[in-house]
C-alpha cells in the first residue's frame, strides 16, 4: 500500500525534452527543506526506518490478539509508509531537479528497493486479517476508536478475500515484483538509452530523430518535413519491432501471471480490481466511443479544412490548425489560471496563492532537469510539490492549471482525510486536474478579443479531446486485445501487434471513410507508446476527462449542490473506491452518458469553429 507519489501529464508518449534552460530565479524554484533540512537528515530518517522494519514483523500472527494490537500494528504500518513516502518524494524531487546528478539517482533508487523491502515485510498483513474473517476484524475495530480512520482500508483488504494468497505465497509475489518490472525497465532502456536512431537531416538540420525530435519535427508546419520525420521514426522502430514485441509479450504475461495467481478471471478485472471498479466502466468507455466515432472524423475533417489538405495522412495529426496570438509569460499564465478558477471561490483559489508565494512548484526548463510536468503529492504533513517546463506558451498556461489541478486535489483531501484514506486513485486524481481545465478553456473563450484568438483556443481545445480521450480509448482498447491475446494462448507477435494497432488507427480515423489515410508503416506506432506496460493505466484519461467535463458545466452553471458535491470528491481523498465517490458526486461512469456529452461538447465547439471560418471566408 505504498502510496503513489507522482500524478503527471503523460498523455503523450516520448513528450519532447525540455529546451536547456537556467532559471536563475530562486522564487521559481521549488524549496524543499520543508521536507528536510538536507541530505543528512534525511539520511538519518531512511535508517531509523529500516530499523522500524523489524518492529511491524513483530506483529505477524498478532494482529487478531487484541483491538489494541491491531491498532497498534496500523498505527506502525501507515506511520512507516508515510515516512517512506516522504522519503522518497524529497529523492524524486532532487533527482528529478538535475538527472545528470548520479548520486541523486543512486538515492531515489535506494528508496525504490527499501519500499520494495517494506512491501515485503509487511507481506503478511493481507492474508493474517483475511484468515481472521470479516466478523472478528469488525468487532475487534468497533471496540477500538484508533481504528476507525482503518476501517475503509480494512474493509478494502477484506474484499480481496478470493484474490490473496497465503502469507508465504504473498511474499513471493512481493519479492517477485522486481522480476515481472523487468520488460518494461528493458524497454525503456533500449528505447531511451541503446536503440541506435538515425541522424537525419530535417528543415536543413542535421538532428538525432529520437523520441525528442520525432515529438518537435511531427508538428512541423513543413508536410514534407513532418512525413520525412514520421517515415524515419517509424521505420527505425520497425527494425527493432521483434526485440520491442518480445519485451511487450513479456510485460503482459507478467500481468496475465499475475491476474492468474490471485484468480481473477482476466488480467483486465485484475488491473481494476485493485481499486474496486467494474469492468462495465471500461466497456461502457470503449463501445460509446465507437458508436461515436463520427465526432473525431468530423474534427479530423475540420483540420483538414483548416490545414487546407486535399489528402489528409496520419502524419498531419499534430500541426496546429491556428497559430497562437502571443506569448504566455508564466506570470499571465498565472494570472490566467487564477481568474479561470474565481468561480470556486476565493478559498479555493487561494489555496493555490499560498503554494505559489511558498514555492511548491519548480517552473522553468534547466539543464539536466527531468522534462514534461507533474505533481508530487504524498508528503503527506508537508505539501505538494509540482514540477513544470514552462515554456510562455499556451499549452504551458494549459499544463499549470492542470499539475495545480492536481496540487489542490492533495491540499483538500489531506486536510480532510487522516494518512491512511488521503492518497486517491488515479481514477479520480485525472478529475481534479482536468476540471481545472475545463475552467481555464470557459475564461479563455469568453475574454479572446478576436476571432482569431478564439480560432486558437477552440482549436486548442477540440485537440485536447482528441489526445486525451479518443486516444486514450483506442490505447485502452489495445491494450485490451493484446491482453486477450495472450490469456487465450497466443503469441503477441510483432505482426499480430502491428495488425491489431494498425485496425483501430484506421477505423477510429476514418481510413475507409476517406477521412484520413493511415500508412501500413504506422501500424508500429504501438512500439513507441510506454503507457501499454503501465496495466491498464491509460482509460483513466478518457474517463477523467469525460467525468470532469460533466462537473465543470455544473459548477460554472452556479448549481451550488453540484459545487458542494464536487469539493467533496476532493475531500474524500481515498476514504471510498473511487467508482462510488465519483458517482456519488453525480457521474456515473459506468453509463454511456458521460461520454456521450463530450461528444455534444465537442460538436458544439466545432460549430462555433465552423461559424467563425464561413464568416472569415465570407470577408
Amino acid at each position: 500500500m505504498f502510496k503513489k507519489s507522482l500524478i503527471g501529464l503523460a498523455l503523450f508518449a516520448g513528450a519532447a525534452l525540455s529546451p536547456a534552460l537556467v532559471a536563475e530565479e530562486s522564487q521559481q524554484n521549488w524549496d524543499l527543506t520543508p521536507l528536510y533540512a538536507d541530505w543528512q537528515q534525511w539520511q538519518g530518517q531512511k535508517a531509523d526506518l529500516e530499523k522500524q522494519l523489524e518492529r511491524l514483523l513483530a506483529y505477524q500472527g498478532r494482529l487478531g490478539q487484541s483491538a489494541d494490537a491491531l491498532a497498534d500494528a496500523m498505527d506502525l504500518y501507515y506511520d512507516l509508509s508515510k515516512t517512506l513516502s516522504q522519503l522518497y518524494v524529497y529523492a524524486n524531487l532532487n533527482a528529478d531537479t538535475d538527472l545528470r546528478d548520479s548520486d541523486n539517482g543512486a538515492k531515489r533508487q535506494s528508496i525504490a528497493m527499501l519500499a520494495n523491502t517494506f512491501n515485503q515485510a509487511s507481506a503478511f498483513v493481507n492474508p493474517e486479517l483475511i484468515a481472521l474473517g470479516e466478523d472478528k476484524v469488525m468487532k475487534l475495530v468497533d471496540a477500538e476508536p484508533r481504528l476507525a480512520a482503518y476501517r475503509f482500508p480494512l474493509e478494502n483488504i477484506l474484499r480481496g478475500k478470493a484474490h490473496t494468497l497465503a502469507p508465504a505465497a504473498e511474499k513471493i509475489l512481493a519479492a517477485a515484483g522486481t522480476v515481472t518490472s523487468a520488460p518494461y525497465s528493458s524497454y525503456a532502456t533500449f528505447t531511451n538509452a541503446e536503440l541506435p536512431w538515425p541522424e537525419i537531416e530535417l528543415d536543413g538540420e542535421l538532428v538525432t530523430l529520437n523520441q525528442a525530435s520525432y515529438a518537435r519535427f511531427r508538428s512541423h508546419p513543413d508536410r514534407e518535413v513532418r512525413k520525412q520525420a514520421f517515415d524515419n521514426f517509424f521505420g527505425t522502430l520497425s527494425k527493432y519491432r521483434r526485440t520491442i514485441a518480445s519485451l511487450l509479450d513479456a510485460n503482459v504475461k507478467a500481468d496475465v501471471f499475475n491476474a492468474r495467481s490471485r484468480n481473477h478471471a482476466s488480467a483486465l478485472e485484475a488491473a481494476l480490481s485493485e481499486d474496486n471498479i467494474p469492468v462495465e466502466v471500461y466497456s461502457a468507455l470503449v463501445d460509446t466511443t465507437n458508436a461515436n466515432l463520427d465526432t473525431l472524423q468530423r474534427y479530423l475533417k475540420l483540420r483538414s479544412r483548416m490545414l487546407k489538405l486535399d489528402d489528409q495522412g496520419y502524419f498531419d495529426i499534430y500541426p496546429a490548425v491556428v497559430k497562437a496570438t502571443g506569448d504566455y509569460p508564466i506570470d499571465r499564465g498565472i494570472e490566467m489560471m487564477l481568474a479561470s478558477l474565481e468561480p470556486m471561490g476565493e478559498n479555493y483559489v487561494n489555496k493555490i496563492r499560498t503554494g505559489l508565494d511558498q514555492r511548491w512548484m519548480d517552473t522553468y526548463p534547466k539543464l539536466g532537469k527531468r522534462s514534461g510536468a507533474y505533481m508530487s503529492g504524498s508528503a503527506y504533513d508537508v505539501h505538494p510539490y509540482v514540477l513544470m517546463n514552462y515554456n510562455d506558451d499556451y499549452t504551458s498556461v494549459s499544463t499549470l492549471t492542470h499539475e495545480w489541478g492536481h496540487a489542490t486535489h492533495s491540499v483538500y483531501a489531506n486536510a480532510n482525510q487522516p494518512y491512511a484514506t488521503a492518497g486517491y486513485a488515479t481514477f479520480t486524481a485525472e478529475i481534479a486536474s482536468t476540471f481545472q481545465e475545463h475552467l481555464l478553456t470557459d475564461y479563455a473563450l469568453k475574454n479572446a478579443d478576436d476571432d482569431n484568438e478564439r480560432l486558437y483556443y477552440l482549436g486548442q481545445t477540440l485537440e485536447k479531446f482528441r489526445q486525451t480521450f479518443f486516444r486514450q480509448t483506442m490505447f485502452a482498447e489495445f491494450e485490451r486485445a493484446i491482453h486477450e491475446e495472450v490469456e487465450k494462448g497466443q503469441p503477441l507477435s510483432d505482426t499480430r501487434a502491428s495488425a491489431i494497432y494498425l485496425d483501430l488507427l484506421r477505423r477510429y480515423h476514418g481510413h475507409d471513410q476517406g477521412v484520413m489515410t493511415i500508412d501500413d508503416a504506422y501500424g508500429i506506432e504501438w512500439a513507441y507508446v510506454p503507457h501499454f506496460y503501465y496495466n491498464f493505466y491509460v482509460y483513466q484519461y478518457a474517463t477523467s476527462i469525460a467525468a470532469s467535463a460533466a462537473f465543470a458545466d455544473e459548477v460554472l452553471s452556479g448549481d451550488k449542490a453540484a459545487y458542494d458535491r464536487y469539493l467533496n470528491l476532493l475531500k474524500a481523498g481515498g476514504s471510498d473506491y473511487p467508482y462510488d465517490l465519483v458517482k456519488r458526486a453525480g457521474v456515473d461512469l459506468a453509463s454511456a452518458a458521460p461520454y456521450e456529452a463530450i461528444f455534444k461538447r465537442m460538436n458544439r465547439l466545432m460549430d462555433e469553429m465552423e461559424t467563425i471560418l464561413d464568416r472569415s471566408e465570407k470577408l
